[in-house]
């Protein structure tokens, strides 16, 4: 059984796609970004607040399906700015270094506002017990 969830995110309808797709045990999460729900860039020239921001974000997303951090098997992190990969990493630490995801880092040349330095992607898979624990 496959569940969409959006944001409300003006992107997502112009552009056609899903914050977050759940399908059977499986979750994918889009691309995201420090963007607030006003359209205001959360940490502005700092990639470490960013990646928080970001990182919230999706766990804001998760919590929709009854799923945690915790249920993240891999993450894909984006940036502008690959000299910042220490401060991206000890934001992604903060929130993951007990779940221990793999891990992807890749510069890019721009993302789609030039003030954003970092966008994040997961996937996650609940378990078992996570499934009966939505069904009751």
């Amino acid at each position: 059984m496959r569940q969409n969830i959006s944001t409300g995110s003006t992107w997502e309808s112009e552009v056609g796609y899903s914050r977050l797709v759940k399908s059977g045990h499986l979750i994918f999460v889009s691309g995201t970004t420090s963007v607030d729900e006003e359209g205001n860039i959360v940490g502005l020239g700092d990639s470490y607040e960013q990646t928080k921001y970001v990182i919230q974000k999706i766990h804001m997303v998760l919590r929709k399906v009854n799923a945690n951090l915790s249920d993240i098997t891999r993450t894909r992190i984006f940036t502008t700015r690959i000299d910042d990969w220490r401060h991206i990493g000890r934001a992604h630490a903060e929130y993951f270094k007990e779940i221990r995801p793999v891990t992807t880092m890749i510069e890019v040349k721009r993302l789609i506002q030039p003030e954003l330095l970092v966008e994040i992607e997961v996937d996650a898979v609940l378990t078992e017990t996570d499934n009966n624990k939505q069904c009751s």
